[in-house]
């Protein structure tokens, strides 16, 4: 992950880009990008081009990248510690096999 954060911080270093990257508007442009992800599975779900996904994927990614590093926060950190409290409130007895909302449980 260290190398992918250096590659975008270079990336967006020499263009002069982090002026534009304020956390809102890497809040805007996460759920920009990730409209266009959507975007990719209309009206028929299973017809989709995995290159258009998998490009529209990568922007939400780099969004969210650019947003840790905005905010001083390690992506693997929060991602494990919000693993934990998930698997708390989907204990795997009860949530295995299912999709019911955790207070439904």
């Amino acid at each position: 992950m260290e190398d992918v954060m250096k590659e975008i911080k270079k990336f967006n270093e020499e263009r002069d880009w982090d002026k534009f990257h304020s956390p809102e508007n890497l809040a805007k442009s996460i759920s920009i990008e990730a409209g266009e992800l959507l975007e990719c599975f209309q009206w028929d779900g299973s017809k989709f081009d995995r290159q258009d996904v998998c490009e529209e994927l990568a922007d939400v990614f780099t969004y969210c990248i650019q947003l840790a590093m905005k905010l001083e926060v390690d992506p693997k950190t929060i991602i494990l510690n919000k693993l934990e409290k998930t698997k708390k409130k989907y204990p795997v007895d009860k949530a295995k096999g299912v999709s019911t909302k955790y207070n439904k449980l």
